[in-house]
């Protein structure tokens, strides 16, 4: 099959769980059936490096000064527009595009229609769900929400990560059951593993003697980040809080993280250490194995493949009860899971930030107090992301999920994408 995807990341720069995806689906496509398979990547990446020699990447970076007399954030979002418009134009034969996320979805929509060639979309995340975006993007949300409720409309099949994301695509956009299968995120657990490395850990100035826990992420409202430091003060006394935290949605939004961050170093008994850079895979691991708790305080989290990169590490995770994280830890087996309530629409705030922040550093306690409890939860989560999340498993029923559609040409009625749960 020729197969085309469609990305804003991809390696190495990869900075989200949408860049992860990409990178191992990419592949795994390209080794399966004896690599009979020709898979084209175009992407924003100034010089992308594949990982197969059957992958074919095409990098077409924004150009930040396209339009200079353009306000900042019109600007930006007609930079990706224009690029879409060159993938478009640069697209060849192909049996199927598939597009992630809305940075790609005005070039799949074209290509669709002006090549009739089958349209798949990867349910990252979705933009209504995501309101605070407005203040990063402005106006500019508006368009996204449009890209991404067009391209949904228009879809020929759209793969979700989690139940929750099906149901989301459903409400949200009104798609048609028979056009959405479930398909989750993987893991590579050759590669992810407990490598525990004091010596890597100092190297970040933190202590391999005090127990710590482990906070990776977007400096973004939807990670939950300031959740976390709410929590902070009522963890157990000495506890190391460790935040892989970069890419802040806005230079305030980093502001106001600092100033967060040296308070509590100042007025409390806890010491948080900022590593302020997205960490490469060979960094971040012994930063899993040697972590005492893997915190996922989301708001809105469409999978989280932070946890299962942490769980495949044997690291026990407390995540907040949202999205598609219930379909990954399991509550009392591999970690805990706290409620989070439902948020109003322009307010990403549970109903309670209080009460939420108490039962998050109440559950990671649990794990503190008890190490015996936090490694048997860590060997059970290790064996449940090595049963049930290999990407391998991912890359097949994403080819399957190809070949359904091939049987219902773009503009014929009746498609039936066929669930993939």
């Amino acid at each position: 099959m020729r197969i085309t995807l469609m990305s804003n990341e991809f390696p190495p720069d990869t900075y989200g769980g949408a860049g992860v995806h990409i990178d191992y689906l990419s592949r795994e496509l390209a080794r399966l059936d004896q690599a009979s398979h020709s898979i084209r990547v175009l992407c924003f990446s100034q010089d992308p490096k594949p990982r197969e020699a059957n992958i074919h990447p095409l990098g077409i970076p924004l150009k930040g000064d396209a339009f200079p007399n353009t306000e900042a954030v019109r600007g930006k979002i007609l930079t990706i527009l224009q690029n879409n418009l060159e993938f478009v134009a640069a697209m060849e034969e192909a049996d199927v595009v598939h597009c992630h996320t809305w940075y790609t979805h005005f070039a799949g929509c074209l290509v669709r229609d002006l090549f009739q060639i089958p349209l798949v979309l990867t349910t990252h995340s979705l933009e209504p769900n995501r309101p605070w975006k407005e203040e990063q993007l402005g106006t500019g949300y508006q368009v996204s929400t449009w890209l991404e409720q067009s391209a949904y409309q228009k879809a020929d099949g759209i793969i979700a990560v989690s139940e929750a994301m099906k149901r989301d695509v459903q409400h949200c956009y009104q798609v048609p059951e028979d056009r959405i299968g479930i398909i989750p995120n993987g893991i590579d657990t050759e590669e992810y593993d407990s490598q525990p490395d004091p010596e890597a850990l100092r190297t970040h100035h933190i202590d391999p003697d005090r127990p710590y826990i482990l906070f990776v992420g977007r400096i973004t409202p939807q990670k939950g980040i300031f959740h976390l430091l709410e929590a902070a003060p009522k963890l157990r006394q000495g506890t190391q809080i460790v935040l892989c935290a970069s890419s802040a949605d806005t230079p305030g939004m980093r502001e106001d993280l600092l100033q967060r961050v040296e308070n509590i170093n100042r007025t409390t008994d806890k010491q948080i250490i900022w590593i302020e850079r997205h960490l490469a895979q060979s960094e971040i691991i012994p930063l899993y194995s040697g972590a005492a708790v893997f915190v996922c305080p989301s708001v809105y989290e469409p999978f989280g493949i932070i946890n299962l990169e942490a769980m495949a590490c044997g690291t026990p995770v407390v995540a907040s009860q949202t999205g598609g994280i219930p379909d990954i830890v399991l509550h009392g087996k591999t970690g805990f899971l706290v409620p989070y309530a439902t948020v109003s629409k322009r307010d990403p705030q549970p109903r309670d930030p209080e009460t939420f922040a108490t039962d998050l550093a109440r559950n990671v306690n649990t794990i503190l107090d008890d190490p015996d409890m936090g490694r048997d939860m860590g060997r059970q989560g290790r064996q449940r992301v090595r049963k049930t999340f290999s990407w391998s498993a991912v890359a097949r029923r994403t080819l399957d999920f190809y070949h359904s559609l091939l049987e219902s040409p773009p503009g014929s009625e009746g498609k039936q994408a066929g669930s993939q749960e």
